[in-house]
């Protein structure tokens, strides 16, 4: 029976499943996105968003509970610095789940979990890449076009001249 048991053991004991999740968690922070397959994705999110929501409010005993999980004090810097001001009027959800589909030697579910509010693609709100205007030619066409060129002269023509 698993009466009680509302989280996934992906396969390890305690120790080496919290300091898994901990490891993946800093990468997150650091890379604000990884690869992995779609469990520990999932894992990683039950993990990551109460610290994320414990950074919001910045004091020392939440940076104190954060450290306690992360063990990595670069990560906890990084998590409170420019992660909780990016995510601060964000009420939840944090993160986003991609399926990326199956990986080729075990063909287990892989996905990609991503901090939502640091993806310019998926984000209506982040920066709008600004469209290159595509014309053509360049500076350079448009200055040999603004000064009339010399009549160019055929071999046809320079042949009749000489004779």
């Amino acid at each position: 029976m698993r009466h009680g048991k509302k989280f996934n053991h992906l396969g390890r004991k305690t120790a080496h499943r919290k300091a898994m999740l901990a490891n993946m968690a800093c990468s997150l922070i650091e890379h604000k996105r990884i690869n992995t397959t779609v469990a520990k994705a999932k894992a990683v999110r039950q993990f990551i968003e109460p610290l994320i929501t414990k950074s919001k409010t910045d004091s020392t005993h939440n940076r104190r509970i954060v450290f306690s999980y992360l063990r990595d004090k670069y990560a906890v810097t990084e998590l409170f610095r420019e992660v909780a001001t990016k995510v601060g009027d964000r009420p939840g959800g944090y993160t986003r789940i991609i399926k990326l589909g199956n990986r080729l030697g075990d063909n287990a579910d892989m996905a990609l979990i991503e901090l939502v509010d640091y993806n310019e693609t998926y984000n209506p709100n982040g920066k709008k890449k600004k469209k290159a205007t595509r014309r053509r030619g360049g500076k350079k066409a448009q200055a040999a076009s603004a000064t009339p060129a010399a009549p160019a002269v055929t071999e046809k023509e320079s042949s009749q001249e000489e004779e």
